[in-house]
This record gives C-alpha cells, structure tokens and sequence, in this order.
C-alpha cells in the first residue's frame, strides 16, 4: 500500500472507468478537470489521447481505460480529465466520471488475485471489497512508464 497508509484511515479517489471502479492515492492527485479536446501527439501510444494546456503547462493526456487493457475510452462531455503528477510529472488521466473519496486501512486492501501473470501486479496495488462491489486500486507508477520515460 501506499508509504502514508498506515493503521488510520488513508484517502483515496474513486473513478469509474467502463462499468468498473478504479481508485487513485488521493495525494498523487493534483486536481479533476471536465473533458477537453485534446491536441494528438505524433507517433505517441494508442492510449496517449493528446496533449492539453494547464494554465501554461503541457501534459499528456492517457486514456486509463485504453491503458488498463479495456478498450478505448469515446470521450464526451460527461469525461473527466483527473490530473495527477506520477514521479513529479503532471499526466491527465481521462476516465469516465469521477465517483467518490474513499477512506480505507491498509488491512482493509487484499492483495490482487494471481491469474498467471505478473503484470496484473505491475497494474493493480490491491483490491478493496466495498458494499457496492469491488475497487480496484491502481498503482499509477506502473500504468505510466512510456508517459514517465518521456518527459
């Protein structure tokens, strides 16, 4: 789990991506923005939508859905850009709405389940069983590196 988690509480963000729950180490977030067009990068990614202007600062802008395996992310008016700075660099992650703040224990975190292959844990920090389903969280240093390497 994240260094700052310990036995109290930590916070995290819920994003759905599809029709599934994602969580983010609130204090990787810099801020939530709505969905702008977006200026393609040459010969970046398949899941690097663009690149955007943040008050005088260029960022690219990941589609977390194309990235995560899940098919490509149709982007609209209802889209959230999720700015987050990852090894100090700021990256927008497009998801399709941004649900909630959540606060867990690091024993309320199961590890992800072993299905044959190490780049489910490359991806996935750990599992949360909520009341309304199953929260994936994610480790975004791992779902970043071409982004990282870049800049």
């Amino acid at each position: 789990m994240a260094d700052h988690m310990n036995s109290a509480a930590a916070e995290l963000i819920s994003v759905r991506i599809g029709g599934q729950q994602f969580a983010l180490d609130i204090m990787a977030v810099r801020e939530i923005r709505g969905w702008s067009a977006s200026t393609p990068v040459p010969h970046a990614p398949s899941y690097v939508v663009g690149m955007i202007n943040l008050r005088g600062v260029v960022l690219a802008v990941v589609d977390l859905s194309a990235r995560l395996g899940l098919g490509a992310c149709q982007p609209d008016s209802s889209s959230v850009v999720v700015v987050a700075h990852i090894n100090d660099v700021p990256v927008g992650l497009l998801v399709d709405a941004v649900c909630d703040i959540i606060a867990v224990t690091e024993d309320m975190v199961q590890p992800p389940p072993g299905v044959g292959t190490d780049e489910v844990r490359e991806f996935v920090q750990g599992i949360i069983s909520t009341d309304e389903g199953i929260v994936t969280l994610l480790c975004l240093d791992q779902v970043l590196p071409v982004v990282r390497a870049a800049a």
